[in-house]
């Protein structure tokens, strides 16, 4: 038999009590949508980013920004999930605002600038990604966008590759080789017994005449080896090792940069302004400023002059700067 419907209570009949809170609105539900914030001084591509984004149904633009302070602003008040932050923009620019932001929430730079310098600085300051303009599609973005939310980072080639050179140039010096390292004699000390094969012959049949491998050419002669195998005219005795060879010429007198340093070396490799550029990840004007500033410590007015100087074939490479 089904429950019968109570009676309502008699005239008089104290009423139940009333939830006060009937008329609030119930517990907001956590959202799935990423939330975002896009800095970019130029009103074109903030509108192209908003537009692929928005378009995506797991991720809304909350908020646009055109310099580093509005920026910060947008990101206080609407707490986003990812900022993603130009470089370069007016007033406060990106790599000033950005240990700012990053208190608040994930920071991908997306930005023209490709500078080793400005990708390295970036990283240092908190960025979890750098996406250089022109090297990723529209899926790559969102992909980003997403990936940066759950911590994981993201680089695009040029950044990728700032990235290398930095670690690399980092490391300390590469220590020798063990000795004896690859010599045939020193099989046993790898746990390989000398006749361990026996189709091994300690001494290979020499190849017929016609099959001998032709001259090769010596190795190319690096900077840091060239002042070890040109002669040094006019220098004193001691300006020469107890070896026989030439003393290496001292650098530190001339207070170059890391950077200004990298620069010498592959100036005096035979590098032009290009290929330095494509190899250090910079601007060619950045070469020149760099160069110029190089030829300035090095008392020198030619690419020649710098190079003979810090390779040490110059007269005065082993004394006082003139």
């Amino acid at each position: 038999m089904p429950d019968q419907p109570l009676p309502p209570p008699p005239p008089g009949a104290p009423q139940p009590p009333q939830n006060p809170f009937a008329d609030l609105p119930g517990p907001a539900q956590p959202s799935r949508t990423l939330r975002v914030v896009v800095a970019d001084d130029n009103p074109v591509v903030r509108a192209g980013l908003t537009a692929l984004l928005s378009g995506r149904a797991d991720i809304t633009v909350v908020a646009e920004a055109a310099d580093g302070r509005q920026a910060y602003e947008a990101a206080h008040l609407h707490r986003p999930d990812v900022v993603l932050l130009d470089v370069r923009m007016p007033g406060v620019d990106g790599i000033s605002a950005l240990p700012y932001l990053v208190g608040i929430a994930p920071v991908v730079m997306l930005t023209y600038s490709r500078e080793s310098e400005i990708v390295q600085e970036a990283l240092r300051r908190g960025a979890g990604g750098y996406l250089v303009h022109g090297e990723f599609t529209a899926d790559q973005l969102v992909e980003a966008v997403r990936d940066i939310k759950q911590g994981k980072a993201h680089f695009t080639p040029t950044a990728a590759g700032a990235l290398l050179a930095q670690l690399r140039q980092d490391l300390p010096p590469t220590p020798p080789l063990p000795e004896g390292l690859g010599q045939s004699s020193n099989a046993t000390a790898y746990g390989i017994s000398p006749s361990a094969n026996p189709h091994t012959q300690s001494q290979p049949p020499a190849p017929p005449a016609h099959l001998h491998a032709p001259h090769l050419p010596p190795p190319p002669i690096s900077p840091e080896n060239l002042s070890q195998v040109q002669p040094h005219v006019g220098q004193s005795s001691s300006e020469w090792t107890t070896s026989g060879r030439p003393a290496a010429p001292d650098r530190s007198r001339y207070q170059l940069s890391t950077r200004e340093a990298e620069i010498m070396d592959l100036i005096a490799s035979g590098m032009n302004n290009q290929q330095i550029a494509a190899t250090c990840f910079i601007s060619e004007k950045t070469v020149k400023n760099h160069i110029n500033r190089i030829f300035a410590k090095l008392h020198s007015t030619s690419r020649s002059e710098a190079a003979a100087k810090w390779i040490g074939t110059a007269p005065d490479s082993h004394r006082g700067l003139g």
